[in-house]
């Protein structure tokens, strides 16, 4: 049987949406809420520690927290070429370049592919969900990307 656990991780940051015609053009700041879930099959191995666990929490958390909380941390994350003048630079030191616009839904799907390679083979990134506000979020799941795989595939030659 299969079960799925959850983390809640917290981190915060700013960003620009450059060119955006609203007031995210600026500079501005979140306190991000990034929940993690995973899938898998409790172990049933009755002499080991992590038996009946999907994923040790402490596991999840220290590799959620290596590859992506520690990095985005009360940084500035904007896109590359950005145009940033030397004032800037000098007084943000930990600056984050990203190849995309560093909007939530970007941002979910990159710590998805980031995710989805770290985790141990026993088990699967289910979905992830990235609140900007309290009220706003983003949201990314395996399933939806597994039917969007398929798709593109059926329509190849």
């Amino acid at each position: 049987m299969l079960a799925r656990i959850t983390k809640e991780f917290s981190f915060e940051m700013a960003h620009q949406l450059e060119g955006y015609d609203g007031q995210c053009r600026n500079i501005h700041g979140h306190s991000y809420r990034l929940f993690v879930t995973v899938c898998g099959t409790p172990t049933d191995d009755p002499v080991s520690p992590k038996c009946g666990m999907v994923m040790d929490f402490t596991d999840l958390k220290r590799i959620v927290n290596e590859h992506i909380i520690d990095k985005l941390e009360h940084a500035l994350m904007l896109r590359s070429g950005c145009k940033v003048d030397e004032a800037l630079r000098c007084s943000h030191t930990k600056i984050v370049r990203v190849a995309y616009q560093p909007t939530c839904e970007n941002m979910v799907i990159e710590m998805a592919k980031i995710l989805a390679e770290q985790l141990p083979k026993s088990v699967t990134l289910h979905s992830l969900r990235l609140h900007e506000t309290q009220t706003s979020f983003a949201e990314w799941y395996a399933a939806d990307n597994l039917l969007l795989q398929q798709s593109d595939k059926s329509t190849k030659f």
